[in-house]
């Protein structure tokens, strides 16, 4: 099985993770993300500077600051945004593998959960790493077949992530280990419980 491209990744991300609204703009897509975060509220192209001005008014118009998603092949893009003075605020690298290769062996007995839609205790987990009510709504509107994983340790909730299915492919979203019980596996059970 092969992995997916860089373009198919994208359309996952969107899938999983969508945006409230989505409008073009000249040659861009706009995203209204309502504080889902960058990746839901940043505008795409590519474009050359005399079209700019279009996204940033756009964007402005939505309350929110101007920023570019600058995908796989668009290093003009990214260019042309440096000499405007944009910078780079959240670099992704995105991993891939088929679920044999990261999913390797079940997790110990009452370690994982599914839980649709997520508990009080798992949106505290999140609200603990940044993760608020606005990206909750992102996982809400998704679309897609989707699920929450609960992780465990001594009996206590202690971890949590969403996961959506778009095009076939599970992308995990929001992953968070409480601090206190970092540093113990929980993240690889997460992530194998999906096997």
């Amino acid at each position: 099985m092969r992995n997916p491209t860089a373009a198919e990744l994208y359309d996952v991300i969107e899938g999983t993770w969508p945006p409230a609204n989505r409008t073009t703009v000249g040659p861009f897509i706009i995203r209204e993300g309502q504080g889902g975060g960058s990746r839901v509220s940043a505008a795409t192209g590519p474009a050359d500077e005399t079209d700019l001005p279009l996204a940033e008014e756009a964007m402005r118009a939505l309350g929110q600051p101007c920023q570019f998603m600058i995908r796989d092949g668009e290093a003009d893009f990214d260019a042309m945004l440096a000499g405007k003075g944009y910078r780079i605020k959240d670099p992704v690298t995105l991993y891939a593998a088929p679920i044999d290769r990261i999913a390797t062996h079940r997790p110990p007995p009452v370690t994982t959960f599914e839980v649709w839609p997520a508990l009080a205790i798992q949106a505290d987990i999140w609200a603990e790493g940044g993760i608020g009510s606005e990206r909750m709504a992102v996982m809400e509107r998704a679309d897609c077949p989707k699920t929450t994983i609960l992780g465990r340790i001594n009996d206590t909730p202690a971890g949590t992530a969403y996961v959506g299915i778009s095009n076939g492919i599970a992308m995990f979203h929001a992953l968070e280990v409480a601090q206190r019980f970092r540093r113990r596996g929980l993240a690889a059970h997460i992530f194998n419980h999906l096997q």
